[in-house]
């Protein structure tokens, strides 16, 4: 990869930041080849369409594959610049231990084709530890590869972190405009893959070692985790006040040094739910705030469902339906949502009582199955139920006018409708 010359690139999974940057980086262009262990994932992307939901995206990626810089793989493609971006889950051991299997294998294929003067860059939101972990394990596949920190001589290959700090609704703008933090194992791997983020990012790109790049990712997660953790707890108490929480923190905002955020039914996505729990598993003893927040949001989820219950308990001939299963508004991501395991916990104690509206749902989760609930659209929901219990932000719950829920009795956790009659 010399001068003005393209580096061909390789990006291992195409999930909901996968493909969009796979997208970007081909419409700089480069050639790119993306490999997903589903053919369903591969079939659909090299017919220029996509399988998640996100703006803009399904016409950036028909026209790079329309173009010849973007195709995809169930096979790993020799290439110049390898990105992994695949999940990084808990280990089904309920002590929310990370799972760093998906990226070590993604290595392990990697290491199969790696050549000298190869670069691979993790993106996948990790553990401290983890690239040097990836590191080693190419190391110990590829004896023929002198490898960066491990070799006193010019390593044969670069081995960087770089993680996206991205919004869903807003991907393609922020991988884009957004800075971003590149780790190397050492500063001459660090240089390598800032040159690559330089010709596609618009950001200011700073370079680190790779272990504060990892630790900065999950800080930033753990952040804003802490402070929502603060709304939620103190709409639990308010709610044991009685009070209105939303009226709270308008008015508390209105300090100059004072910047409260908005309570929901808890905290969702595959960022902000999961990733602070990677900090506490590192150091145990020393996160205690960090674990104490995850534990509020996670109380929050069940304050929800009870309170629903108890709603739900009193109108036994009403009609209820909930409103959102996303993690958030405007998309189509339902991956470790709030509203997803409150209206999933409804619908598996009331049945058939249960309705539910998600615009950006075809068929309702597996988890609905044999319960009874259905999914409706949201004009029927007005029509013919008597509870609204509203636990995504999404716009069009927003612009339902008051005319229409005026005599509904709801339960509004996004605080969506203000103007909703009190004790209606």
């Amino acid at each position: 990869m010399r001068g003005t010359e393209q580096p061909r690139v390789s990006v291992i999974g195409l999930g909901y930041i996968g493909l969009p940057t796979a997208a970007i980086i081909a419409r700089a262009g480069m050639p790119v080849t993306g490999t997903d262990v589903s053919q369903n994932v591969v079939d659909t992307i090299n017919r220029g369409e996509i399988h998640i939901e996100e703006v803009d995206l399904d016409g950036l990626v028909q026209g790079v594959v329309q173009r010849g810089l973007l195709k995809a793989s169930l096979d790993i493609a020799p290439a110049d610049v390898f990105v992994i971006a695949v999940p990084t889950p808990f280990l089904k051991d309920g002590q929310h231990t990370p799972d760093d299997s998906y990226v070590l294998e993604a290595a392990r294929h990697v290491s199969k084709v790696l050549k000298p003067g190869d670069t691979v860059i993790l993106e996948s939101t990790s553990p401290v530890g983890t690239t040097e972990k990836m590191r080693d394990l190419i190391a110990e596949m590829r004896t023929d590869l002198a490898m960066p920190g491990l070799t006193s001589g010019t390593p044969d290959i670069s081995i960087a972190y770089c993680p996206e700090r991205v919004l869903p609704g807003r991907i393609l703008e922020e991988l884009t405009n957004n800075d971003r933090s590149i780790g190397g194992i050492t500063p001459r791997c660090a240089r390598k893959a800032l040159a690559f983020y330089k010709r596609f990012v618009r950001g200011t790109c700073v370079t680190t070692d790779s272990r504060s790049a990892e630790m900065t990712k999950l800080v930033e997660n753990a952040y804003r985790d802490v402070n929502i953790a603060f709304a939620n707890e103190l709409s639990m108490v308010a709610d044991a006040m009685d009070m209105d929480v939303w009226e709270v923190i308008r008015l508390a905002n209105r300090h100059p040094r004072v910047n409260i955020l908005q309570p929901g039914p808890g905290v969702g996505g595959h960022c902000i739910a999961v990733d602070p729990w990677f900090i506490v598993h590192g150091a145990p003893e020393q996160a205690q705030m960090i674990r104490t927040a995850r534990q509020v949001n996670d109380a929050k989820i069940h304050h929800v469902i009870a309170e629903a219950s108890e709603l739900v308990e009193a109108n036994p001939d009403v009609s209820v339906a909930c409103l959102g299963l996303a993690f958030k508004a405007n998309i189509d991501d339902f991956r470790e949502s709030p509203a997803r395991l409150v209206a999933a916990s409804l619908a598996r104690r009331f049945g058939d009582q249960i309705h539910v509206v998600e615009p950006y749902a075809a068929e309702l989760p597996l988890e609905f199955e044999g319960t009874g609930a259905s999914g409706i659209d949201i004009d029927t929901a007005l029509e013919d139920c008597g509870i609204l219990i509203v636990l995504v932000d999404h716009d069009v719950f927003k612009s339902v006018p008051l005319a229409e829920r005026a005599d509904k009795i709801v339960y509004d956790t996004r605080g969506i409708w203000p103007d909703q009659p009190k004790g209606r």
